[in-house]
């Protein structure tokens, strides 16, 4: 069975080169809405009407069978979500179960209309691939559209309360379920028997478990009902392992008839190890040893007041981690300004900065609810992910080192820095506010002792008031000794009186904001390959434009029209040609994989690609394990690896163990990643753990800052 499965792919990839139309089902696009209004977001709906006895597949299709495909092609203002599934049923026959539809399904999802489309029709398409099951299986696709007309105001369509009917077959999140789950067993070969336990509605009748798919086990169909307390449903399923560990947390959809009607709930759990049984009120949570600090009360109950705390004390150490050394040494020229300011100036400035820091965090936590809303993983610092982010912060950067340079001014109006009033004046409450943003996104790339337990703790958490609550305590923790400082004027009295001094101070500043460029820059390459030349010419281009406005349009007497107009030409010439049409900023190459890891010399260590795989083969062989989750854009990853890694006693202690390095580079948000450092309870990198030799062993966990001493006394250990 598994040899057909594996091969079923390529049968579908043979047969898809030659378009099939199923003669046995019939799709369609419906939407939402025959008019509506733009930034408006409308619900499609993808009908598939099979023949009696004809069935299609549901995005776990099962033991056999094959997803559902909907590839748009939308014109431009228009973007698609994900598919909303509604509930599917279990199909037979037994020995060969799947999860799919019978008769008709109709699939939901969500299109996006920008702002700033224009009135008038649009002709919305997507091509659709299924595959269709009776007594055979038969590949097909049928290419959908519809139309959609921008106007002033919404319409609804014919349709709209057919598609409210699908919406509700749709499984609503499972939070309230309170779901856990524990092997019930040791494993027998590749099966495993685990328990799954969670909350039961009134009047619920009947229950069983979808699971969402995966490559390296299946919870096979088959379910059993154990008695449970009242209120609670009990299951036992059989977990199939194919490859890897044991799943350490697994997804899906919890079924049950409730007063009559059948519903589903999204739920996702981690898997306790065997006799782990608890009550809602005390779930397990498996994990490694050697964490610290405890992060639980009695009853095993998350304790949120030492996690607040943990976030602020995490947040006071990232003022003095390398990513916000530039903006610490903004803020000491602004604290050298406004010793001399009235008192309350001073407290308002400091509140100011605080409000960037806070709405910067707040931005934060939203992505991060947005994320898991949406059924991803979400991981401390993702943005730093995204090339585009990348980008942008590097041009952003780059022109606050050329501000400090004095190629130009942020405000206008003065010439130098010799009086104090005069740089009040130009720094002011947008300037305190923009630094508290960019203190913020200069701080993500790193974490600090305690802070990753705090937000380890804060991205495992289903409620989003608990991600909120801790990303704000980070935030207080990094704007308080600036808060502190403004509301104690006479503490700023040992900083040296402003002057003329100040100017070449602030040019000196200028010089770290440029080396955090230059790092931006080489996190660029990564995304873009040789091709991040053109992103150096459009940073040429846009320093020649801030000097033309600060040399002609700020200081200038005459032709400062003609010099704005230079400018805007050559700012929109610049992103135009370099990032638009050459270095195709939005659609990077990823050169940089995860698994592509080279030494840094002749005698360096012998990294190889991490995986759960590497670390059991390793083990099985009777070797240590040093693994080193890391990432170009984590600051305090590459210390910990120049300064207590890749040093000569530690690759001598690696060879004399016989160990295994691996690497698992996180640069680009890979999942089996993240969910790698849930697992420790860690929100992000770095994360070295240190393995011992004998088979299934639990890793030693270091800390986040690292010294040789550290990592030598980790790998005598692994090795007795």
């Amino acid at each position: 069975m598994r040899t057909f499965l594996k091969l079923l792919p390529a049968v579908w990839l043979g047969l898809a080169a030659h378009p099939a139309y199923a003669a046995h089902t019939h799709a369609q696009l419906w939407l939402s809405a025959d008019t509506a209004r733009p930034g408006d977001t409308i619900w499609a709906g993808v009908e598939l009407k099979m023949d009696p006895e004809w069935h299609t597949y549901w995005k776990n299709p099962g033991e056999a069978g094959m997803a559902t495909k909907i590839e748009w092609q939308l014109p431009p203002g228009v973007t698609a979500g994900g598919i909303q599934w509604p509930l599917p049923e279990k199909l037979p026959p037994v020995e060969v179960t799947t999860y799919g539809y019978n008769h008709e399904v109709v699939l939901l999802v969500r299109l996006k209309l920008a702002a700033d489309l224009k009135s008038g029709p649009l002709d919305l398409k997507a091509k659709v691939s299924w595959l269709e099951c009776k007594e055979e299986c038969i590949p097909g696709s049928a290419t959908v559209e519809a139309k959609l007309n921008i106007g002033s105001e919404t319409k609804i369509s014919a349709v709209t309360k057919t598609i409210d009917l699908w919406k509700s077959k749709t499984p609503q999140p499972g939070d309230v379920l309170q779901a856990h789950a524990w092997w019930e067993g040791p494993a027998i070969g590749d099966k495993r028997p685990l328990i799954l336990e969670w909350s039961a509605p009134d009047k619920t009748t009947r229950a069983d478990f979808f699971p969402d798919a995966n490559n390296n086990y299946d919870i096979q169909p088959a379910t059993e009902n154990l008695s449970a307390l009242a209120g609670e449903i009990r299951l036992r399923k059989t977990v199939q392992k194919f490859s890897g560990d044991w799943p350490k947390e697994i997804s899906g959809v919890a079924v049950m008839e409730i007063n009559g009607q059948r519903q589903g709930f999204t739920i996702k759990m981690p898997v306790a190890p065997s006799g782990a049984g608890v009550s809602p009120a005390q779930p397990a949570a498996a994990g490694a040893e050697n964490i610290a600090p405890p992060l639980t009360r009695a009853g095993g109950t998350p304790a949120l007041p030492l996690m607040l705390l943990y976030a602020f004390i995490g947040g006071l150490i990232l003022n003095i981690m390398p990513c916000v050394l530039p903006v610490i040494a903004l803020k000491i020229l602004g604290f050298i300004n406004h010793a001399q300011q009235q008192p309350r100036r001073v407290r308002a400035l400091g509140l100011i900065y605080a409000l960037g820091v806070l709405v910067s965090f707040l931005a934060l936590a939203a992505v991060v609810i947005g994320v898991k809303a949406a059924g991803h993983h979400a991981g401390w610092g993702m943005q730093f992910g995204s090339p585009i982010f990348i980008v942008v912060l590097t041009t952003l950067v780059t022109l606050v080192a050329l501000n400090l340079f004095g190629v130009f001014e942020v405000t206008l109006g003065g010439r130098t820095l010799s009086a104090a009033g005069q740089l009040a004046s130009r720094q002011g409450a947008p300037g305190a506010f923009f630094n508290g943003v960019l203190a913020t996104a200069l701080a993500t790339p790193c974490t600090a002792p305690i802070l990753a337990t705090a937000l380890g703790f804060a991205f495992l958490q289903n409620n989003p008031a608990i991600i909120v609550l801790i990303f704000l305590f980070v935030g207080l923790g990094l704007a308080a000794p600036y808060v502190v400082l403004s509301w104690n004027p006479a503490w700023l009295k040992f900083l040296p009186k402003p002057g003329a001094w100040m100017e070449k101070f602030k040019i000196a500043m200028g010089f770290p904001m440029l080396a955090t460029a230059v790092w931006l820059f080489n996190l660029a390459y990564g995304d873009y390959g040789n091709h991040v030349l053109w992103l150096g010419i459009f940073l040429v281009v846009v320093a020649l434009a801030a000097w033309i406005f600060g040399e002609f349009v700020q200081r200038g007497r005459s032709g400062k029209g003609i010099a704005a107009i230079i400018v805007l030409v050559l700012v929109a010439g610049g992103y135009a040609f370099a990032l638009e049409d050459q270095l195709h900023w939005r659609e990077p190459i990823n050169i940089a994989g995860t698994s592509q890891v080279a030494t840094d010399s002749r005698d360096g260590i012998d990294w190889q690609p991490w995986s759960p795989q590497a670390v059991a083969r390793a083990q099985a062989e009777g070797r240590p394990v040093l693994v080193d989750f890391t990432a170009d854009w984590c600051l305090t990853c590459q210390v910990n690896k120049k300064i207590a890694i890749e040093v000569p006693s530690v690759r001598q202690k690696l060879k004399a163990i016989n160990a295994v390095a691996l690497v698992g580079d996180y640069t680009h948000f890979p999942d089996n990643i993240t969910a790698e450092l849930n697992q420790y309870g860690r929100a992000g990198v770095p994360l070295v753990l240190v393995y011992p030799k004998a088979v299934d062993a639990q890793p030693i966990v270091l800390p986040q800052l690292l010294t040789p001493g550290i990592v030598l006394t980790a790998l005598d250990r692994a090795a007795q």
